[in-house]
Parts: C-alpha cells; sequence; structure tokens
C-alpha cells in the first residue's frame, strides 16, 4: 500500500511539474495572441490584462493590407522550398554512402564533416558573404538558398537512421542483382520517412525563422522574407504592438501547421535515430 501511495504522489508531483513547464512555455504564445487582438491603448496599461477591453480583429486586416505581408510570405516560401528540397536530397544521399558504401577514407572523411559542425554559423558570415558578393548572388533569395545547400546535422542525422537498419536488406537486394542506387532508392529511402520527417521539420524551422542571413545578404526591401520584415516594423520612436503581434502569430502558423501534421513521424523519427546498433 505505501508502495502504490509512493508512487502516485511521485506521478503527481511529476506532473504537476510537467504542467509548470508547459504552461511557462506556452505563455508567451498566448500572450502575443492575446495581444494581437488588443487596441493599442489597452497594450500600455499598468497592471497589465491579458485580455484588452474589446477583440480588435481589424488588427489582422491591417497587417495584409497596410504592410507587404503577403510578398514576403511568398520570399519566406520560396526560400524555405528551395532549402528543404536541395538540403533533403544532399543530406540522404550523404547519410547513405556514410552508413552504407564503402569507401577509401569514409571515417576520416565523416570526421571533418561533423567537425564542421563545432565551427560558429558567425565565423563563416564575412566569407560567405565575399563569396556570394564574386559569384554575384548578392541581393537575392539565392544567397539565402546557396549557402545551406549542405549541413552537418542532416547528413548525421540520417547517417545515424540508415546505420540502424539490418544490413540483411542490402545483402538480399545485392544478390538479386539492385544497384547502390537502387538499394538506396527502392529499400533504404522508403523506409526513412520518420527520419526525413523529422530532418524536414529541423530545417523548415530553423529557415523559416532564420533572421540574421537576410538581415546580412539582403538589401532590396522586396527580397525581404519574414522575420526581416517584423524586425523592420518595429519604428524608432514608436511601434503598432497589436499590428506587429497580428504579423507574428501569422508567421508562425505554417510551421505549427506542420509541426501538427508530421508530428506522429516526428516524434517516431526521433526515437529511431537515437538507436545504438
Amino acid at each position: 500500500m505505501k508502495k502504490k501511495t509512493k508512487e502516485r504522489l511521485i506521478k503527481t508531483f511529476s506532473l504537476i511539474i510537467l504542467l509548470s513547464g508547459a504552461s511557462l512555455m506556452l505563455l508567451p504564445f498566448l500572450w502575443m495572441v492575446s495581444t494581437s487582438l488588443k487596441d493599442l491603448s489597452d497594450v500600455f496599461i499598468y497592471p497589465p490584462k491579458f485580455m484588452g477591453s474589446f477583440i480588435k480583429w481589424s488588427n489582422y486586416a491591417d497587417v495584409l493590407q497596410r504592410f507587404d505581408f503577403l510578398p514576403m510570405f511568398r520570399n519566406t516560401v520560396l526560400v524555405t522550398i528551395g532549402v528543404l528540397a536541395t538540403e533533403l536530397v544532399t543530406s540522404t544521399m550523404a547519410g547513405y554512402a556514410f552508413a552504407c558504401l564503402k569507401f577509401k577514407g569514409k571515417n576520416v572523411l565523416f570526421m571533418f564533416y561533423l567537425i564542421s559542425m563545432m565551427i560558429p554559423f558567425h565565423v563563416m558570415l564575412v566569407p560567405t558573404f565575399e563569396l556570394l558578393k564574386d559569384m554575384g548572388l548578392l541581393n537575392s533569395l539565392w544567397s539565402l538558398i546557396w549557402p545551406v545547400l549542405t549541413l552537418p546535422f542532416g547528413v548525421f542525422l540520417m547517417r545515424q537512421f540508415f546505420g540502424d537498419l539490418p544490413t540483411d536488406l542490402a545483402e538480399s537486394a545485392k544478390i538479386d542483382g539492385c544497384t547502390p542506387w537502387g538499394i538506396f532508392t527502392r529499400i533504404y529511402l522508403p523506409l526513412s520517412k520518420p527520419s526525413v520527417a523529422t530532418l524536414s521539420i529541423f530545417i523548415f524551422i530553423a529557415t523559416w525563422n532564420d533572421f540574421l542571413k537576410p538581415l546580412i545578404y539582403l538589401s532590396d526591401s522586396k527580397k525581404n522574407t519574414l522575420t526581416l520584415g517584423i524586425y523592420l516594423m518595429q519604428g524608432t520612436y514608436s511601434t503598432n504592438w497589436p499590428v506587429l503581434m497580428a504579423t507574428c502569430t501569422l508567421s508562425l502558423l505554417p510551421a505549427l501547421i506542420l509541426f501538427l501534421c508530421m508530428q506522429d513521424l516526428f516524434v517516431e523519427g526521433i526515437a529511431m535515430s537515437g538507436i545504438k546498433g
């Protein structure tokens, strides 16, 4: 009886801790949505109130009518699709090569690939800027796609997944006359849906929320992405916070919808990629 009571207390305490942590994480999001529905005068009321004196849906209409939200949204979608497509191709192919193919210097090459993960991205900003300038890609959406065509994290994730698959699959396919490319496209790639979904979410969120590269590589306002546009909406002397929060809420929806649609595959991919063979 005492053991059951102790287990029940531990579960209750753990649940309270988890709910408290979830509440703290959700509070900024809920406050953002609440502020997006307030009048500007309600934002500066002290003590602050969670809800304003009335719900102002026109803040969302102002985002679409008074600001270049749709062009910025289009630019962000184009960049995200470009990065997502190219990085998924390179990461899955490189991960398969490092995990399943045999070639001279494979382990050394993979080690240097992992070492590159330790180099801070900020160190590469100036060299990348000069390189993009020489290539004529500066101030274009390609300047946000080209530098991240291959990222070590994606290769590492896919290599871990492919390395955990039974080798019997590849050996049986080889006996039947299947080439390494056929093994990759017909066997390994269809089995990698959870890991590909996990990597897709990571790439999507990182690209969608990227602020530093658009700030440095873009100077034409017509090429602005959402994160850069939100930053420029903040005035020097005053800021329309409800409209700004409405913009943030709208920009968050695609990432939220993607995660909700791929949540099961995301959890499965994290679990499978962490298996030790």
